[in-house]
């Protein structure tokens, strides 16, 4: 008799977040592209990449109009993830992602964010950095540049910017971080 495996979060994540954002032109591109960069980060910084890359091919499901409860993706992302068993892990990685903590503070999400678990790991840090370094349109950038186009494409009173004090230095750190682990 065969063993059948069970596929791995990652796949599963993967038809996901094609079902909820697969049909997002630039979104899935976008995600797709964090994927890839959260694989080959795993590989480099010896992550579990089931975890990083399940994580990736989810950080950014919350947009999807069936889900979107509050109109803050990480949150709402969490929250379905949660609802439909998820490990916890998953879904505080999400909750977290790229400085949501900074920005869901500001709109009053608090409370609802700390359900969620904030590991601040390299694990967290290697998501954040894939997310920060692939754009809108699935192609590589820098962070400074992926920073930029966010706040150019949100506008000055977007809810990244009214944080930018205190979020873009978390993400300058975050990076700094990486890159220094990538360069050893």
């Amino acid at each position: 008799m065969t063993a059948v495996l069970a596929p791995s979060r990652a796949v599963l994540a993967r038809s996901v977040a094609a079902s909820l954002i697969g049909d997002s032109g630039n979104r899935w591109k976008h995600t797709a592209g964090v994927a890839e960069r959260a694989a080959e980060l795993a590989a480099r910084l010896d992550l579990d990449p089931d975890v990083l890359v399940a994580a990736a091919w989810l950080h950014d499901i919350g947009y999807a109009e069936p889900i979107a409860l509050t109109g803050f993706h990480p949150l709402d992302g969490a929250v379905h993830l949660s609802a439909e068993g998820w490990p916890a892990r998953i879904a505080g990685l999400v909750a977290y992602h790229s400085g949501a903590r900074f920005v869901g503070a500001a709109r009053g999400f608090g409370e609802q964010l700390a359900a969620f678990p904030d590991e601040r790991s390299l694990m967290a840090d290697a998501l954040t950095y894939a997310d920060q370094t692939v754009g809108p349109a699935g192609a590589r950038v820098d962070t400074e540049t992926r920073y930029t186009e966010m706040l150019h494409r949100q506008g000055p009173c977007s809810w990244n910017a009214k944080v930018g004090a205190a979020r873009r230095p978390h993400l300058r750190a975050i990076a700094a971080r990486v890159e220094h682990l990538l360069a050893v």
